[in-house]
């Protein structure tokens, strides 16, 4: 046969193409896992434990946030059925608690997935057939696969011989070790291409594949997210409404009308139903899965086995990956009733937890607050407390942490997150984790319960129509309580997950007065990092104590390990004692032991973080800031004194020095700024 001038759209031309590597012929998971490997992967430590990064999932201006374990599930369970494992015959189920993000993942997935197969070098192609002069089909003039199956099954299956396709293939140019690795991917035809194949186009032609080929064209897969093609998503139904058919498709009543053969399976309409839309490498996600009803997740068992669609004896092999989602008393049920044991059991099942670093609910929080700018119901521009969104995250982060009697909440929030949290260390969150794993209920493992992203979102919309907010033209940090109070109240029905939630909101308080703190302090130095100066100026004299270089002079040189400058300092044993001395180290050797953790710290710190500046210890951020103040006008409580008696003329001053600089320099409004000062001058949910 002669292929050197095959023409555009002709199956010689794509085997042609396949052969000099500018198409390819994977299934969906090959495919998948290349989309994913083809970023970069970073190492990364989620609570305590080094997992893998992988960049794919963090492009775009709306990304998965953190996820690290549920990412790597996901593309463990990919790449083992890309390479003919287990996974292959099995679908991968996320469960876990609404509004922890299993949604949003598995469309962010979908999303990449079209974007890679639409690059011309990944595009998905698929065949058309010519029915025009056949008889038996009326007036329907072409077929396209229902199933968008590969132009590689077609030469695969072009002879009832395997060994003819393969001599076939040959000719186009490729050689034995790729035929023998294309093969692996060897599926049959489907019923309804198989049958005008070998029935209608054979018979015809007489055997002559040159003109059987002639009336097939090779096309791409339509790329129309609308229709469900490549990527599909199906949502439960109710009981009532819900068929097979909406998976599976029906027969045609309109192609029933032309064609005469009752034997000929293109009388069922496959895209009717949602799966044969992905079945030419595409992703299937199926959303709650097992809150249908129990025969069409029957359906789901043999899909997800064979992966072949079946009406009525007649069969249609299909390529996808399935997805599934399911809240946590829905899969309870389900495995509760035992006879549907074989169903959950073709499922990998990913118990999916809540985010639980709070740096990393920082940027979740900003996807609720939303990118467009705030107006009040007048209109008007509304401004966002700089402190709003560690309020917001703070709060949801310490409902999902489970209590533990080895840390406080303020303590295992911190190590969530990678921080230091006194003199407890990340093996002991390790542990916590650990253990919490050998519950038997889900539930009460780590980060499996808590405030999902949905009642953050209505928080924020509960403070931005309130009439404060409105009136005050600002979204006001410690507003932001007030409106979580109201969603655990009106929306988290289990007595004992209220209790705990409305306690995780008071020491939520009590870390964001502390931040008032620090704001305070550099609203009075009037400078933006204030604080953090004088920390790291501490740290850097209980370095240059310990270091042989320190003169008599008490100065010491050393390289900023942030600029790489060199810079100088001279010790203040003074001020150093009294820092030290404010956190209750009264004794040398507490004062000792606790200079030492600080010099651990540092140096554990540097090494893998230069940028680390020590404003994770509240403790000794309070201590530093007392220290300061008390010099200057004897203490922050003779701050917040001044600041709420302003009756003369010095004190009015300072008020207005402070508003000055919260305004000009530290990203706050007048509304929020004198709203900050008078709950600083306030006792209120002090720790």
């Amino acid at each position: 046969m002669e292929t050197k001038n095959a023409a555009p759209g002709t199956l010689s031309y794509h085997l042609q193409q396949v052969a000099a590597g500018k198409r390819r012929f994977e299934n969906a998971y090959q495919g998948v896992i290349r989309m994913i490997l083809e970023g970069e992967i970073h190492k990364v430590i989620d609570a305590g434990k080094p997992t893998q990064d992988f960049s794919v999932f963090r492009q775009g201006d709306k990304h998965p946030i953190g996820m690290f374990s549920e990412i790597n599930s996901l593309v463990s369970f990919v790449k083992d059925a890309a390479e003919g494992g287990s996974a292959k015959e099995m679908a991968l189920a996320l469960v876990g608690e609404a509004g922890n993000g299993k949604t949003f993942l598995v469309e962010y997935l979908c999303g990449i997935y079209r974007r890679f197969l639409s690059r011309e070098e990944n595009r998905k192609y698929t065949f058309v057939v010519n029915l025009r002069g056949l008889e038996g089909y009326g007036a329907i003039q072409e077929m396209e696969s229902q199933t968008f199956e590969d132009p590689m099954i077609l030469a695969m299956n072009l002879f009832p011989d395997a060994n003819q396709s393969k001599e076939f293939m040959a000719e186009h140019g490729l050689k034995d070790k790729m035929i023998e690795k294309l093969w692996e991917n060897y599926r049959p035809l489907g019923s309804d291409t198989e049958y005008v194949l070998r029935k209608k186009l054979m018979e015809r032609f007489g055997g002559d594949v040159e003109k059987i080929l002639e009336q097939i064209a090779i096309v791409p897969v339509p790329m129309v997210q609308s229709m469900g093609i490549i990527t599909g998503k199906y949502s439960a139904k109710d009981k009532i409404t819900a068929s097979a058919v909406d998976l599976l498709g029906e027969e045609s009543i309109q192609r029933l009308l032309h064609i005469t053969d009752p034997n000929n399976p293109y009388r069922f309409d496959l895209r009717r139903g949602a799966l044969a839309r992905v079945g030419g490498g595409g992703i299937h996600f199926s959303d709650e899965i097992f809150k249908n009803k129990v025969d069409l997740v029957q359906v789901y068992l043999g899909v997800i086995q064979n992966r072949i669609i079946d009406i009525d004896g007649f069969r249609w092999p299909i390529d996808t990956l399935i997805i599934a989602t399911s809240n946590n008393a829905e899969f309870n049920r389900f495995i509760n009733e035992k006879e549907q044991a074989p169903i959950w059991d073709r499922c990998r099942i990913c118990y999916m937890s809540h985010n639980t670093d709070y740096k990393l609910q920082t940027q979740l929080t900003k996807y609720a607050v939303g990118s467009g700018k705030k107006t009040t119901l007048a209109g008007e521009n509304m401004h966002e407390d700089p402190n709003l969104n560690y309020a917001a995250s703070a709060a949801f982060v310490l409902s999902r942490l489970p209590r533990s009697d080895k840390l406080t909440p303020i303590e295992t929030m911190k190590l969530a997150a990678g921080e230091i949290a006194g003199e407890k260390g990340i093996k002991t969150l390790v542990e916590v984790i650990d253990t919490l794993g050998q519950e038997t209920d889900v539930t009460r493992r780590w980060g499996q319960k808590g405030l999902g992203h949905r009642n953050l979102g209505r928080a924020l919309q509960l403070q931005i129509e309130s009439s404060t907010t409105n009136e005050g033209k600002c979204m006001f940090a410690y507003d932001i309580f007030k409106a979580i109070e109201r969603v655990i109240l009106d929306y988290i029905i289990e007595t004992n997950d209220r209790t705990k939630y409305l306690n995780d909101l008071k020491i939520a308080k009590q870390l964001y007065r502390e931040r008032i703190r620090a704001t305070m302090f550099n609203a009075y130095m009037d400078q933006p990092n204030a604080i953090k100066l004088d920390v790291l100026n501490y740290v850097n004299m209980i370095i240059a104590i310990d270091s042989k270089g320190l003169g008599p002079d008490k100065m010491w040189t050393y390289i900023d390990p942030q600029t790489k400058q060199k810079k100088a300092i001279k010790v203040d044993q003074s001020f150093v004692e009294s820092v030290e001395q404010r956190m209750g180290k009264k004794t040398k050797e507490d004062r000792e032991a606790f200079r030492t953790s600080i010099r651990n710290t540092f140096g554990e710190k540097m090494a893998t973080d230069p940028k680390y500046d020590f404003m994770d210890n509240v403790e000794l951020i309070k201590a530093v800031a007392d220290v300061r103040l008390e010099s200057d006008i004897s203490g922050a409580g003779s701050l917040a004194g001044a600041l709420a008696n302003r009756t003369n003329e010095e004190n009015q001053q300072l008020y207005g020095r402070m508003m000055k600089a919260m305004v000009e320099k530290l990203g706050y409004c007048r509304t929020c700024a004198e709203k900050t000062i008078e709950l600083f001058c306030t006792k209120q949910d002090e720790s």
